[in-house]
Order: C-alpha cells, then structure tokens, then sequence
C-alpha cells in the first residue's frame, strides 16, 4: 500500500491531499499561496494535510506537483526579462504570432542563417557576432529560433553553445519545444519558456526544499499542460510544458471524482477560470497547442480557454453610459480582506480616513505591497524610483504613487511580479454576503462602501451601500462564468464566433425563458463540474443561470491535487521523413538529418531514434515500466501511374506510471 501526495499551487491557495494507492481520498488541506516565497505556502499546506491525516512523512511514497503559476505569469504579463536569437529570419517576422507583443521591448538579435525544408544551410551562422551581442545583454534567460531549425538543429545548437559560454545563463532552443514547422510561432513559445524558467526554478527548488523540511524523502513529479507528469528536473528545464498545469490536473481530478464521461469542466480560482471539455471519459487535447491570454504557443495541452476571471479578480466600475455597472479582471489583485489578515489596524485606519473625505479618491481602497525576491533588472529608473517606496508591509496605493505617469510604472512592477496591488474583488465581495468568511469581512465592507459610492455618468451612486455593491459584483461574476462556459460550448459545437452567439440576445431569452409570440429555450446539453474553492458558493448560481446540471463533488476544492496524484508519465516525440530528390529520403533525426537509399530504412531509423528518445525521457521521469506505441502517417502521390513518395511522419508515445519506492505503512487507516 502506496501513499500518495498532491500538491497544488494556485494563485491564492495551496491544496495538499493524501491518497491511499490512487483509490481513496485520505484527507486534503489548504493554505494560503505565498508568492514571494512559494515554500511556505507548500509547507503549510502538506504540514496541514498530515496532521489532519496521522501520515507520517516517512509513509509518503510519492509527491507530485501541479501549478498555475506559469498559466498566471503569462496571463498577467509577468516573467523575467529575457532575450530572443532569431536565426534565418526578417525584422517583419517580429510581427507574426504576436511574437513582438511578447517580447515587450526586450533585445532581440535577428540574425542571418537558419536552413532549407530539406535541412541544408541556407547561410553560415555568425558564432562571434552572437557571442558578443549576448555577453552585452541585461537580461535572465535566452530563446534561440532558427528557421526550419525542427529539420536541422544545428544552428540553434551553435548559437546554445556561444551564449551559455558567454554568460552562464539558461537557454531555451525552440526545436526542443516542438518538432512542427512554424518558426515565428516557435519562436514565441521558445521566449515564453525563458521567461519562465526562473519562476518555475524557484517554484521547484523551493517545493522540493520543503518537502526535505518536513522529512518527505520522495521523488517529486510536476503535471504537464496536457496532465501527464514529468520529473521535476525537466519542469525545470521546459517550464512552459507546465502552462495549464494546474488545469490539466483539475480535469484528471474531475474525472475521477465525479465519473464523468461528457461535461463541461470550470476551475474557478483566485487569478483565472479554466474550462475544457470531457469527451469519452478523457480531456480533449488542443491540436493547435496551449492558448493562454493571447498567446498561441506550441505546447501539446488540454484544449482549455483561460479566462482572466476569479475570486481574486479586479473590480472595474463603469462610468461611461448613464447606467453604470460592474466588469471584472483580467488583472488579479489582491482581496482587501487578505491583506487586512496580517495588517488590520493600518488598513482599517486608510479605510477610515478615506470614507472621512467628501470626495472619492482615485485610489480609494487600493494597497500596494512589494514582493521580494524577484528579477529587477532593465527597469527604467522612474519605475526605479516607485519601486523604492514600496515596501514588503501594505500601503495606501494613493501615498505612493504622485502622478499618472508613475501609475504606469507601477503597471511595469505589476507584470515583473515584483509588487502585488490589492484592492475590492469579488471573494471582498463575498465576504459582506456573508458566503465567504475566511479573513476581515469588516475591512471588506468598507472596501465596497467605498467603492459603492462612485458615481455613474448620470451621476448617481454606483450602489446605495455595500452589500448592494456586492450583490452587483457578485452577478457579474455569474454572468461573466456563464458567458465563458457557452463561449466554450459553442467552440466545442465547431460553431463560428462562438463569443458573439455567446452573447447573443435570443440565446439570453431563451435563457430566462421570457414569454412571448416565439418561445424559446436554451441551456447547456451536458453536465457542467463545478471545481474551485468558491465554487460551492458562486457555481450554484451559474448553473440557474445556463439552465444546466451542476456537479459539484466533494473534494472538488482540491481537484488539482488530486489530479497530480493520479495522472501518468507521457513523453511524445515526432519526426519527418522527406524525400529532397527522387530515390533520397531524408530522416530528421533530433540531432541531425541523415539520408537513406530507401524509404523503410529511413523510416526505420527515424522510428528507432523516437522511440529511444522518448523511452528515455519517460525513464528519466520516472517511469517503472514503459509501454511504447507508434504511428506512421506516410503520403504519397501518384504521378503518371508511379506512386511517389513525399513524406512520413512518426509519432512515438512512451507511457508509464511513476516508480512509487516502497514504503512500510505503520499507521492504521
């Protein structure tokens, strides 16, 4: 008998389970996610979790580790300052797949070389330009694209070799990520990886460092973004594998808590809401890779839709219009409420003298805090300047910031993570309803007094007072999930603008049932599993409001976790085989093309060289046992009679279940 641990990272709480043997639910624990040092958050959680439980740390036979926190870097625009060798391709290139956008301003080398479709050179790579550009540059990590580099690596391997000799830092080669052709696209995903390496280091090695604390001698397994594991040394060095992490343990964790076979999928936490599909029991899998925010990378994931929507989200008044109203996000912030929890007399104090003035301020019921520990290089020096007036204990937003322009600045600090800004957000929301009482309801209502009396275009209150305040911003959380839940469904119905019939007016009639000349009807087809730790009390609703079956299970707040506990070691690896000139075949092996007589034997030696590959990295995970399966997708034209060859393409998948060591239970259960 195997005892298992999960661990879950979220934006605003840890969850740590025990599982006997993947079969029973030992005892689950929460605690709240510490950013500027994940360790404590993960300590907590798993110190919670055994006491609750009796399991000694010694029982635990395995750990394993899925997180949003990738997932929220990116849909909050954080992440380290990084560097981008684009090899083979134009300055206008920049501009595709939004790679500019998510370069943000940070260098790039664009740089002649790259190869042909074939794998030959196109032009030889300037090795001393590349090193010395790179030893100039400000910056934590390194992404290196080359053109056509998934069928010849050659000059993304030269140009890992100059910059690590140069400066020691951690790179990122885009044909590592995929083996699909698309270079600006991999390209984007080899940055997005850069950025996240130091996030997900430090996740990891403090993860790992609490666990040894706390006398757990287990191996740790992170979940990827399509819910299979890998070991942690590899989440270390392909940390955008975990973007949807967290999501895609929740749908492996959903499955087994509910049974499932087809429903909609919605993990309501603190920074975003997640939603997948359930088909046949399994996740369905993207086939254009991840999409998180407005990035579209590479990366094989559970096909969900990210929303910036959550507990945590930020609370924006309408003033435009003479109505006024309520949207949300996409910007976490912290709830008043939790910030009150460890500074309740000076937040209390800022809340009072704010309701004391006549006028409402722009900052009212806002606090800035700094998060140490994080990357400040390549700041501009006003942001500099605000950074220095911040300090680790909250502030009154209004008595740091002097003027729009540091405003914007302080939007800089925000996505390099290294300040956090709280303010009114719909758990503050629950809280004055009374549905949610974890921290300070009381500096909570003052937060939405506050912001109850703004005043709309017509230049009436926003609200009369705060628990009408709440109750909007609680119905704007409900029709925000439920937008999102038909968004996905009509996307997974294969219907065009599924945003637009989302938010269609007969499809919201159809919704209330309003009686007239023409009836109509609508709600959702399948079940909808409700996971979150708010979902209890915010998906009832929902469900009333799409006309639809809310599942909400049990354990279903520690969804994640259980997930991480129960999933498999995956490791796919693909190739090409092509055929430059008649009676050539070229095999695209992962270090370098190699040509064959015949096709059989080209496919062959791809197909062996996979199959190691991918043997050895689920090995490397962790896998006690490996199963192998291969595909081959070969076309071929005919021509005059002649049937000719044109391409193969191999897929090899390695599956297994984690080596679980073997522990003598002592405790009784």
């Amino acid at each position: 008998m195997a005892i298992l641990l999960g661990v879950d990272t979220g934006g605003t709480y840890t969850d740590a389970v025990l599982m006997r043997d993947e079969e029973a639910v030992i005892a689950s624990a929460k605690a709240l996610t510490t950013r500027h040092d994940l360790a404590i958050g993960v300590r907590e959680a798993v110190k919670a979790v055994l006491a609750v439980s009796d399991i000694t740390p010694s029982d635990i036979a395995l750990a394993s580790l899925s997180t949003t926190l990738a997932t929220n870097a990116l849909v909050e625009g954080q992440g380290a300052r990084v560097a981008l060798i684009y090899i083979g391709f134009s300055e206008r290139d920049l501009a595709a797949q939004g790679l500019a956008d998510a370069l943000g301003g940070d260098p790039v080398l664009v740089i002649a070389g790259g190869h042909s479709h074939g794998g030959a050179e196109v032009a030889p790579l300037d090795v001393a330009k590349i090193t010395a550009w790179a030893a100039a540059q400000d910056v934590s990590a390194f992404a290196i694209a080359a053109q056509f580099g998934t069928r010849n690596p050659a000059h993304e391997l030269a140009a890992r070799e100059a910059v690590r000799e140069a400066t020691g830092l951690p790179v990122t080669c885009s044909h590592e990520l995929s083996a699909r052709l698309g270079g600006p696209k991999r390209a984007l995903t080899a940055v997005l990886n850069a950025r996240l390496v130091g996030l997900t280091h430090r996740l990891i090695g403090r993860a790992e460092g609490a666990l040894r604390e706390l006398g757990i001698d287990a191996p740790l397994m992170v979940v990827r973004g399509d819910g299979a594991l890998m070991s942690s040394i590899q989440a270390q060095e392909r940390p955008i594998e975990t973007i949807l992490s967290g999501p895609a343990a929740s749908i492996v964790g959903a499955r087994w808590l509910t049974g499932a076979d087809h429903a909609l999928v919605s993990d309501i936490g603190g920074t975003t809401t997640d939603i997948a599909v359930l088909r046949h029991g399994q996740p369905v899998i993207d086939p254009d890779g991840a999409r998180v925010g407005p990035h579209r990378t590479m990366v094989e994931a559970v096909a969900m839709r990210t929303h910036g929507l959550g507990g945590d989200s930020e609370v924006h008044l309408t003033t435009e219009g003479l109505s006024g109203g309520v949207t949300l996000g996409p910007r976490r912030v912290l709830p008043v409420a939790l910030v009150a929890k460890d500074a309740p007399e000076m937040v209390h104090r800022a809340l009072d003298e704010q309701l004391n003035r006549a006028v409402p301020g722009e900052y009212d019921a806002q606090f800035v805090c700094r998060v140490e520990g994080h990357d400040a290089v390549g700041l501009p020096s006003r942001a500099e300047q605000v950074l220095a007036r911040i300090t680790a204990e909250p502030q009154p937003l209004g008595s740091v910031l002097t003027s729009r322009l540091e405003a914007q600045s302080l939007r800089l600090l925000v996505s390099r993570g290294l300040v956090q800004v709280a303010g009114p957000t719909p758990t503050d929301a629950l809280h004055v309803l009374g549905r949610f009482t974890h921290w300070n309801a009381e500096v909570s209502e003052k937060a939405l007094a506050l912001l109850a009396r703004n005043r709309s275009g017509s230049g009436e209150r926003h609200a009369p007072d705060a628990h009408s305040m709440a109750g909007q911003i609680v119905e704007a959380l409900t029709q925000a999930t439920g937008t999102a839940l038909l968004e996905a469904a009509f996307a997974e119905d294969g219907m065009e603008d599924p945003a637009a019939l989302a938010r269609h007016p007969l499809l919201h009639r159809g919704l209330r049932q309003v009686p007239g000349l023409v009836r109509l009807t609508a709600g959702l087809g399948v079940p909808v599993v409700g996971l979150g730790a708010s979902a209890q009390t915010t998906y009832p609703a929902v469900g009333d409001y799409l006309n639809a079956e809310m599942l909400l299970p049990k354990h279903g707040d520690v969804a994640n976790a259980i997930g991480a506990v129960t999933g498999r070691i995956r490791m796919l690896r693909e190739g090409l085989v092509s055929s430059p000139s008649e009676g050539l075949y070229r095999a695209h092996l992962p270090d370098a093309p190699l040509d064959f007589g015949d096709a059989d034997s080209a496919m062959a030696s791809l197909e062996a060289a996979l199959t190691a590959a991918a043997t050895n990295e689920a090995e490397a995970a962790g896998a006690a046992s490996v199963h192998v399966q291969v595909w081959r997708e070969v076309k071929r034209a005919k021509i005059e009679a002649r049937e000719i060859f044109v391409e193969a393409r191999i897929v090899v998948e390695a599956t297994g279940r984690p080596s679980i060591a073997a522990h003598d239970v002592a405790t009784v259960l």
